[in-house]
């Protein structure tokens, strides 16, 4: 079975219920394992790489949202064209 709500992991923030396209979550408890396990690791290294900007100098805000443009230029090798 599938998580019901989302969970904290041990770096305090919550962990997405994961779904699929149709809306369904996510059951299999090996692949919420793994998703799990890779956005823990991709937080831990968002963290270190925050802390080592703030602590050279580097704006903190500015960090965030070079952050968030890498997020946002991720590309879905499987998308189906449309």
């Amino acid at each position: 079975m599938g998580m019901a709500k989302s969970e904290t992991d041990e770096e305090g923030f919550d962990l997405p219920t994961w779904k699929q396209p149709d809306g369904k979550p996510v059951s299999c408890l090996e692949k919420i394992k793994v998703l799990n396990q890779n956005l823990e690791e991709i937080h831990g290294l968002a963290q270190d790489a925050l802390e080592d900007a703030v602590l050279m100098g580097c704006d903190e805000g500015q960090i965030r949202a070079v952050f968030n443009a890498m997020l946002e230029s991720l590309k879905n090798p499987y998308r189906k064209p449309k």
